[in-house]
């Protein structure tokens, strides 16, 4: 089995031989994967806090567990390949298919945390704006645990137990109704429920955020109106640019979620970027130029829907590769954005965010202590 300092010492190898493959030219920089980038773009990336704000280090589950169970699976490449993308701060979200969902979740959490916990020397759990500035700070990987719906709470006493496993993001709904409020595929959507709007309190109160990417119309402007700055939207898009497509938001829902301070993630699946074909990264840009027209830059965020390795052939073409966040930083280039308004985007205001609403893990409580277990054992997941 590799020992700890022998995969520093090989993670470290490979950087250096990452970094001496960059070729500077004409104000130009060839990256490890072989595209070219402006050296404003490499450089805005760098020093920005990015953050993927629905973003996974991998959708290949095989391979994750693997990872789990084994502290060795996790290769130097693997590292470098996160570490090439140029993302500061992953939030991994997903929606586990199963019947269990509480004690699913728990598991999925209890995972995370073992595999954070055997790679400390590369990865920070993100549970306060504190290890954000750690992560920058040291270099290290910063992971965001939540997740894509709230059916695992089966009382407002089980957020605390979540916040207490890591969790800081909760979805309300995913595309179906729950005991919350209803999804956006839903016909008629209802609006939030009084459950849903009491597990809205218990999540302000515990410091946890309050994720309606998937939530219909009116549960949304209901839970923005229970949850004010906690409520972000991590990663949807534009409705007035892809009109038949419910999980897409209206205008109203974008001057709500500003109105209270929040952020909205831009995603780069292809669905929610244009009705037609084809489709490029100018399209992605053109929602990010909506939201900062709409309500302001400082609104705009990222949340690509991705993982470092793909999302099948469901991106924008362009977007697919692990270092899209370069690619986006070079498009808002294009569009005239400053330096501290693409820094912003890339991060800064979901970082703003973070300061307002996380509370410091010593306020979190203990988690509960299982029976070790599959976290994937009879469930499957989703993301988009």
């Amino acid at each position: 089995m590799t020992s700890r300092r022998q995969f520093l010492r090989r993670s470290l190898a490979l950087a250096a031989g990452s970094q001496a493959a960059s070729m500077i030219n004409r104000g130009r920089c060839r990256l490890w994967a072989g595209t070219e980038y402006s050296t404003r773009a490499i450089d805005l990336v760098r020093q920005a806090t990015v953050i993927d704000m629905l973003g996974l280090i991998t959708l290949d589950w095989a391979k994750w567990e693997r990872w789990r169970r084994d502290p060795a699976a996790f290769t130097p490449a693997d590292l470098q390949r996160l570490r090439d993308s140029g993302v500061t701060v992953f939030h991994v979200s997903v929606r586990l298919n199963t019947d269990s969902p509480w004690r699913a979740t728990q598991n999925w959490l209890r995972g995370w945390n073992r595999f954070l916990g055997w790679h400390g020397e590369h990865f920070v759990t993100v549970r306060s704006l504190d290890q954000v500035g750690q992560v920058k700070a040291t270099g290290k990987i910063g992971v965001m645990l939540g997740m894509q719906d709230s059916v695992h709470f089966r009382d407002t006493g089980d957020v605390a137990r979540f916040r207490g496993l890591g969790q800081l993001v909760s979805q309300l709904t995913y595309n179906s109704a729950n005991a919350l409020g209803s999804g956006c595929w839903v016909g008629a959507d209802e609006g939030l429920t009084p459950y849903g709007a009491s597990v809205i309190a218990a999540m302000k109160q515990a410091g946890m955020l309050v994720d309606v990417s998937h939530c219909g119309p009116r549960t949304t402007m209901e839970a923005l109106e229970a949850g004010g700055p906690h409520v972000l939207v991590t990663h949807s898009n534009c409705r007035t640019l892809v009109p038949p497509q419910p999980r897409c938001k209206y205008d109203d829902v974008i001057r709500a979620t500003a109105a209270q301070g929040g952020v909205m993630g831009i995603t780069a699946i292809r669905r929610f970027v244009r009705v037609d074909e084809p489709m490029t990264v100018e399209d992605v840009l053109d929602h990010f130029d909506y939201v900062a027209r709409l309500v302001g830059v400082e609104h705009a965020g990222l949340g690509s829907d991705a993982a470092v390795d793909g999302t099948g052939g469901t991106l924008v073409h362009g977007l697919e590769r692990s270092t899209r966040v370069y690619e986006l930083a070079e498009g808002l280039i294009r569009r005239g954005y400053s330096n501290r308004d693409i820094e912003a985007v890339l991060g800064g205001n979901f970082l703003r965010v973070l300061a307002r609403v996380a509370p410091t893990p010593e306020l979190v409580p203990a988690p509960p202590r299982l029976p070790a277990e599959n976290p994937l054992a009879g469930a499957g997941a989703a993301v988009s």
